[in-house]
């Protein structure tokens, strides 16, 4: 159940210096370079260009908070393959001038250092972004500035926020302030950062007192304006908007742009919300430029794949080369070379378990149809991960409802939590404890192997009997010996079950239809012989912030305002509450023999 969050919480907008392999002697290096703003800052710079070249060439940078030396490997890889690179460290970060603002600054400030480049004698006027995490942020931010000398960008793991950082379903959580002291100060702060230990007692220490969650930055021992005025906007509004693009200026884009995620990057979220709105809002002549990839990638990997993530390994073909994919992206759309081979269509994804590549012409064509299970129980077993619920497809449920009862007050599992586990992904240890406060159903097994890909969506008529409270649900295969992977989450504040916009209380005792329409993306084939197991459960870890189920500010709240809450799941032929699973489409491709 908490497999999502925290992967959300451990990794969304974490640190980007995914190393590269060692760096090549074909380039030289200009250190301490400065780069002239519109105010009047100085940014400072590391640049890298191929040896024995003195041509104009296609310049390339990356605008990071995290120092510039951070991509070293990077430069010298793009500049030994014929491009000067530029590790650029952000306004008030490193050896650069100025304030750091967390990602309000990026996008004016990328756009001079374009057009800065553009000019030098190196350069041949064509420049674009590099980076992922928050360098896959800033691109989307210099683009919206529309910067004439921008030729491409190639946005990795591009947290969006207000979306997935520094909160998710507008529920913030701790990571946030781990964050932010990771890039507080001028200088690298990753030790810090990096001590998992410390960040987990301290968590813990927080979530045990029942402290409001506008404490914790004094908590951490980091006071921080910033948090404060990011908890200050706990909904999607005009503060969070302001760091996208409106659709006028998705209207406006035209360069060339490839988007990279991963299954179990916690930025996934963003990085397709971006890519989602570019599709909506831009025209057929860009859209037509904007090619997305889909791997079996945590945030890390999403830059330097690895087999292994979460506990599961996965095949050879999922460790694509992704220096050698933007090399080869960079010289398409600047050097008027051939398109990318690996891009056979605008969407590429990864199928688990079967190890292969997929194509689609779009994202939403990934899923081939959409099949509908139906939860039901007998004698409201479903608290029972070894009984459980079922999902069936032959007909809606019957039954009486099923229950389970959240206090807020229970602190039980910070125990585990704290415990190091390199379960990740196969991480059984929530529905084990559960006891009672979740629900789980369970399909029967099935008969062939099930190729599923694209977006799970869970209708759940719910009846509470307090103003508010968050609900977690997630997807998981069970396999015939009872291991199990998490495929998918998706989780709700039930005050924005309409809207993440409008905050609308809970009529306690009405029972409302909740439409679980955020989920992941997932591509694995379930095998014959597994079963998907639905958890619904709430959301109650020291990696998030803690709901007291009042209705009230939720920041502002700890244990002393705490409400009991019972969670009513109907499933009946007048709430027929059910899963609805995306089942994959074939490749757009054909396999290569």
């Amino acid at each position: 159940m908490l497999q999502r969050l925290r992967i959300a919480a451990l990794a969304a907008c974490g640190m980007a210096a995914a190393h590269a392999g060692e760096p090549s002697a074909e380039a030289g290096m200009q250190w301490g370079l400065r780069i002239p703003l519109r105010d009047g800052v100085e940014l400072n710079a590391t640049l890298y260009k191929p040896l024995g070249r003195s041509e104009p060439l296609p310049c390339v940078f990356t605008l990071t908070p995290y120092v510039a030396q951070s991509y070293h490997d990077r430069g010298t890889y793009f500049a030994a393959n014929g491009y000067v690179f530029l590790g650029v460290d952000v306004r008030g970060r490193g050896n650069s001038q100025g304030t750091f603002t967390p990602l309000l600054q990026e996008a004016q400030d990328a756009h001079d250092v374009v057009e800065w480049l553009a000019t030098q004698p190196y350069c041949n006027g064509k420049v674009a972004m590099w980076g992922g995490s928050y360098a896959g942020y800033n691109q989307w931010a210099a683009a919206k500035e529309f910067p004439p000398h921008l030729a491409t960008i190639v946005p990795v793991a591009s947290p969006m926020p207000g979306v997935d950082f520094p909160m998710q379903h507008n529920m913030f959580y701790p990571y946030a302030m781990q964050w932010l002291t990771l890039v507080g100060g001028v200088t690298a702060q990753d030790k810090i950062f990096g001590d998992a230990k410390l960040w987990s007692a301290q968590f813990r220490r927080w979530y045990e007192a029942k402290r409001p969650f506008r404490e914790l930055d004094r908590h951490v021992g980091n006071p921080s304006p910033i948090f404060q005025t990011w908890i200050e906007h706990p909904a999607q509004d005009a503060y969070w908007d302001r760091f996208k693009p409106t659709p006028e200026q998705y209207a406006g884009l035209e360069l060339p742009i490839l988007s990279v995620t991963g299954q179990y990057d916690g930025d996934q979220p963003g990085a397709l919300a971006f890519h989602r709105e570019h599709m909506r809002y831009g025209s057929a002549a860009a859209r037509a430029k904007h090619h997305l990839v889909i791997g079996p990638w945590d945030h890390a990997g999403t830059r330097t794949p690895k087999a292994d993530v979460g506990g599961l390994h996965f095949g050879q073909a999922s460790l694509l080369d992704m220096n050698a994919l933007h090399k080869a992206w960079y010289d398409w759309t600047m050097k008027d070379g051939a398109k990318p081979p690996f891009l056979k269509d605008k969407v590429a994804f990864y199928v688990t378990g079967e190890e292969a590549w997929r194509y689609a012409p779009t994202l939403a064509a990934v899923t081939a149809r959409v099949e509908t299970w139906h939860l039901d129980s007998v004698a409201s077993r479903a608290n029972d991960v070894f009984a459980s619920g079922d999902l069936r497809r032959d007909r809606p449920g019957r039954g009486t409802p099923d229950r389970y009862v959240y206090d807020p007050l229970d602190v039980g599992s910070a125990s585990w939590e704290s415990e190091e586990s390199d379960g990740g992904l196969a991480d059984q240890r929530a529905a084990l404890r559960a006891g009672g406060k979740a629900l789980f159903y369970h399909t029967p097994p099935f008969a062939a192997d099930t190729d599923i890909a694209g977006f799970f969506q869970f209708a759940a008529w719910i009846q509470l009997d307090q103003p508010d409270t968050d609900i977690m649900v997630s997807v998981h295969e069970v396999d015939p010996d009872g291991d199990v992977v998490f495929l998918a989450g998706d989780a709700m504040r039930a005050r924005y079950r309409k809207s993440l916009r409008e905050a609308h209380p809970v009529k306690p005792g009405a029972i409302e239809r909740y439409d679980f329409d955020g989920f992941s993306f997932v591509a694995r084939r379930v095998a014959a012989g597994s079963r998907l197991r639905l958890a619904i459960a709430p959301v109650n870890s020291m990696y998030a912030e803690k709901n007291y189920n009042t209705g009230g500010v939720v920041a502002e709240e700890s244990g002393k305002d705490a409400r009991t809450v019972t969670v009513t799941l109907y499933h009946d032929a007048s709430h027929p509450s059910a899963l609805s699973l995306p089942v994959a489409a074939v490749s757009s491709v054909p396999k290569e023999k």
